[in-house]
């Protein structure tokens, strides 16, 4: 069956820095044939020049720009496919530190599914997912953002002699961890592997002669093909508008959620602007109809380039997309050198938007595990915090609830370089009419 043919997965990486997710995932490539051996001898080569051994040299398959190289960590998102008997997956590598919570929410946020890497290591296992830990982090984000399929790989095995014990002791940990932010454990596989030796990733291993279970590449194949969300109304979030000459107006973007054909009356939101659709394309070539997860680009008739930006999203005028003046959400602070007060002004980016927002009111913290509510109008937030919010975006913004498009109803905050917080909307307190 040819890469188009088989059904197409979205797979997130996460787990705390240093837990090997990239050296786990690199060599994971290197034997599924994705990337040569050459590449990666000429990788353990540069590792050596500056200093870092070869032990980063499965890592580099997914380090694919200079400066990360010199800075031996994970920045952007590196894109990977690879196919499985039964899937054709891209891979998103995200980086174990702050921006993947970013990447996760504006980009990423399409995981259908996850690998949680967590190191066998039990002090570095207890770090990961301890209050502030990244796993727990990654996790908790995962949960909340609607990635409902995970796995997890219990790495570095080769470092505890491929202790049967040291594996169940870290299993422990890693179903704790899903358990407090609401995964059903009986539902997600843990399995032991060594990225670095390449023990349990697509094949049986003899260090692992305990080991009744499952191969890395044999767990991804029990992933499930979510429904696409094509019975929806039409979304489509705008990434960028190009005018061509003797074409018209063409905006480029993903269908988020439903389905729109050539000849379409069409909506733009917040301008109001109505108009047709002319034509669709992808990668150039002419399609009829277009469906949730395609990214697309479109000729509009009737729509004037003035009426369409970045940032707008596209429906039909018997269902527009949704504009708020204001919502309530709910939040998890991040990151934060000191606290936030009520007043704050951050930049709010949600799908392809990207505006300045107040936090107007902070109605009540609750419990990031549980939900429940655990103090009302808190006077500040600070990080590691969830609370129940309300933002004021300083232009009226078009975003959805969580509950309803989930693809269209979850953000980040971001400040000084930073993501200060993610968020999913809850309730749009004011929506706005053009």
């Amino acid at each position: 069956m040819s890469a188009s043919k088989k059904p197409h997965l979205n797979l997130i990486i996460t787990g705390h820095i240093d837990h090997g997710k990239s050296t786990t995932m690199g060599h994971f490539l290197m034997d599924m044939g994705v990337i040569d051996e050459r590449a990666i001898a000429q990788h353990a080569e540069e590792s050596e020049k500056i200093g870092k051994g070869d032990t980063f040299k499965y890592a580099w398959v997914m380090d694919n720009i200079k400066d990360e190289r010199e800075r031996g960590i994970t920045i952007d998102l590196a894109f990977k496919k690879f196919e499985t008997q039964k899937f054709f997956f891209t891979l998103i590598d995200a980086p174990g530190h702050r921006d993947f919570i970013k990447n996760m929410i504006t980009g990423a946020s399409e995981a259908d599914c996850a690998i949680l890497v967590l190191s066998a290591k039990g002090d570095e296992a207890n770090v990961a997912v301890a209050p502030g830990g990244q796993a727990r982090e990654h996790a908790f984000l995962l949960r909340t953002l609607g990635v409902g399929q995970i796995m997890v790989a219990i790495n570095k095995m080769d470092t505890n002699n491929y202790s049967e014990d040291a594996f169940k002791a870290t299993k422990e940990i890693g179903e704790k961890l899903l358990k407090s932010v609401g995964y059903k454990v009986d539902q997600v596989p843990i399995i032991p592997v060594s990225g670095w030796v390449g023990d349990n990733l697509i094949k049986k291993s003899d260090n692992l002669k305990w080991w009744t279970g499952k191969t890395l590449l044999e767990t991804l194949d029990d992933f499930k093909i979510p429904d696409k969300p094509i019975g929806k109304p039409l979304r489509i979030p705008i990434q960028d508008v190009y005018s061509i000459t003797g074409v018209g107006t063409v905006p480029v973007g993903r269908v988020e959620t439903g389905t729109f054909k050539a000849g379409a009356k069409v909506i733009i939101m917040p301008s109001g602007a109505q108009g047709e659709v002319k034509s669709i394309e992808t990668h150039h070539t002419q399609m009829e109809s277009a469906e949730a997860g395609d990214n697309i680009g479109f000729n509009l008739r009737g729509i004037e380039k003035k009426d369409i930006k970045r940032g707008d999203v596209l429906g039909t005028p018997d269902n527009p997309p949704t504009v708020a003046n204001e919502f309530r959400a709910q939040i998890i602070v991040i990151h934060h050198p000191t606290a936030l007060a009520p007043g704050y002004t951050p930049v709010m980016h949600a799908h392809t938007a990207q505006v300045a927002a107040t936090i107007v009111a902070f109605e009540s913290k609750i419990n990031p595990q549980t939900g429940a509510e655990e103090e009302k109008n808190p006077k500040f937030l600070k990080a590691g915090d969830s609370a129940i919010v309300r933002i004021k975006p300083v232009r009226p913004t078009p975003i959805e609830t969580f509950k309803e498009f989930p693809e269209m109803g979850r953000f980040a905050l971001r400040d000084m370089g930073a993501t200060i917080a993610a968020g999913v909307v809850k309730e749009i307190t004011e929506k706005y009419t053009p």
